[in-house]
């Protein structure tokens, strides 16, 4: 749903009814994961993607018509090796689609509720998880946010459920399950991945490149006038910030979906922003130097009151060993040591 949200705003707006079909459930080499997102209009206006191209056409028919009256509907589709070579994969797989009526259009006062929820997720980066009930249902819908609160009411089977859609948002993967005998698809919608980078010099210019290529919010800090400066950069980050890290971090969100690259070599600013950073929730923490400069900066942290244990978050030296020497090697193997972790969250079911 957050991979449409901006496109689907025109129509919105415009209060065009369209279908939403979401990949629930795959096998093999599917092109596309659980969660990825497709939405038609009846005139066939079309956004996202299911598949990559292969079976977008019996999908699209599909949703028109779901559009035209008819229950939401899941089906399985067979990518065959030749379908899968022109995506881009070397062999087939299966995708299972669910196709439903948008849920801004619902009519049931509940789901009104949880759609008003839901927007508010999306359009201010919060985190949820959208449970949707497979099989045709007035309350179809619940949705879970991460601080807890539940909007919507299945009764006796919202607790399994919450309980499920939380265990589901720890690994950041969406899926379908059966809960109290019944299918339940659990949509992870977590916050925009967000890359902090401290420190404007020569490898945070290929690193905020990367890391909006891979679709992160990225902030830079640094209080030098003379690195911090947007024309220094080949593509500007989202947030660029003049100032020192105790000044700004305060003012960050810093949750579990926050990435943050330590490139200053000075403690100076390295070591005020690893004072806010290691008691965050932040998910991963690097810092640019040697061996020795490590060592160096855990006595001073130790000294300054960090117990071993907080200290051992950081991750050091930066970045995944490729023997990079260039800047924009160094920026790509942080990067890349960043969506490892990213992706060590995740558990695999074949």
């Amino acid at each position: 749903m957050r991979d449409i949200f901006k496109e689907i705003q025109p129509w919105l707006a415009a209060h065009k009814e369209f279908a939403v079909a979401t990949v629930v459930k795959t096998w093999g080499s599917a092109p596309r994961r659980e969660g990825s997102t497709l939405a038609v209009t009846d005139d066939l206006k079309v956004v996202g993607s299911v598949s990559g191209g292969c079976i977008e056409g019996a999908v699209i028919e599909l949703a028109r018509e779901v559009l035209a009256g008819g229950e939401p509907r899941e089906v399985q589709f067979g990518v065959s090796d030749e379908l899968a070579w022109s995506v881009g994969l070397t062999c087939g797989g299966k995708v299972s689609v669910f196709v439903e009526k948008h849920l801004a259009y619902a009519t049931v006062e509940n789901e009104k509720q949880i759609w008003q929820a839901l927007n508010d997720v999306l359009r201010n980066n919060r985190a949820a998880i959208l449970a949707t009930r497979m099989s045709a249902s007035a309350q179809q819908h619940l949705l879970i946010l991460a601080d807890g609160q539940v909007v919507g009411d299945w009764g006796a089977q919202t607790a399994p459920v919450v309980a499920a859609a939380r265990a589901a948002y720890a690994t950041r993967k969406s899926g379908k399950q059966e809960i109290d005998g019944e299918a339940v698809f659990l949509h992870v919608l977590p916050r925009r991945d967000h890359l902090l980078i401290v420190g404007a010099a020569h490898i945070s210019i290929p690193l905020v490149k990367f890391g909006k290529d891979m679709g992160f919010e990225v902030t830079v800090i640094d209080p030098r006038q003379i690195f911090a400066t947007k024309e220094r950069f080949t593509v500007a980050p989202d947030h660029l910030h003049v100032e020192w890290p105790d000044e700004v971090l305060p003012n960050i969100d810093l949750h579990d979906d926050t990435y943050a690259v330590l490139l200053t070599h000075d403690p100076k600013i390295d070591d005020v922003a690893l004072y806010a950073l290691l008691r965050s929730d932040v998910y991963y923490i690097t810092a640019l130097g040697s061996r020795k400069t490590h060592a160096k900066r855990r006595k001073r942290l130790q000294e300054a009151g960090y117990s071993d244990a907080e200290i051992d978050r950081i991750k050091g030296p930066a970045g995944l060993p490729i023997s990079a020497k260039t800047p924009e090697e160094i920026a790509l193997s942080i990067i890349a040591e960043a969506i490892q972790y990213k992706r060590s969250r995740e558990v695999i079911v074949d």
